[in-house]
């Protein structure tokens, strides 16, 4: 799986709450209305402007707070197929793989806002092709890999275990 876009830098202990604004939770069973206010309270510029294949771009501890799976739903739903950060909330990070947004542990601090990025999750490799640099992370295990590859986890079981869910 190899993705390319735009980066879009964020810092550290990024929240839930940012990403999915508690004010809105009125909009939890609207989560196409809902993404149109991803990350917004962390950067307003983000939600209106975000192009599909774009990658946010965090620091330390992204995804932190509830276990709200809409939050990594609606970064998706906004055309994202990655969020790069130093670490994750645990529970952020499987409900990323869950849902099908690539979520890569890499180290962050030289990729710059708008610098256009290749990802391959196989190898493990980001390419910075503004700046000619080739950053590296631990591929994810292989069953993540699949999950992520059939479009989220009850994609996967559909697929791989026969059930009609």
């Amino acid at each position: 799986m190899i993705f390319q876009g735009k980066s879009w830098k964020f810092g550290d202990d990024i929240s839930t709450d940012h990403i999915a604004p508690g004010r809105l939770f009125h909009l939890r069973s609207n989560l196409p209305e809902l993404a149109k206010h991803v990350l917004e309270d962390a950067r307003e510029d983000f939600a209106p402007n975000v192009k599909d294949g774009d990658f946010v771009v965090g620091g330390n501890n992204f995804g932190l707070g509830s276990s709200r799976e809409h939050a990594p739903t609606i970064i998706k739903l906004a055309g994202v197929n990655a969020v790069l950060a130093k670490s994750f909330a645990r529970i952020f990070f499987r409900n990323c793989v869950n849902i099908g947004l690539a979520p890569v542990i890499c180290d962050t601090d030289q990729i710059d806002e708008g610098d256009e990025l290749q990802v391959d999750l196989g190898s493990g490799v980001i390419k910075d092709i503004t700046k000619g640099i080739e950053l590296t992370f631990s591929p994810l295990p292989e069953v993540m890999t699949k999950i992520l590859s059939d479009g989220g986890l009850v994609e996967h079981i559909k697929k791989n275990q026969g059930f009609n869910l």
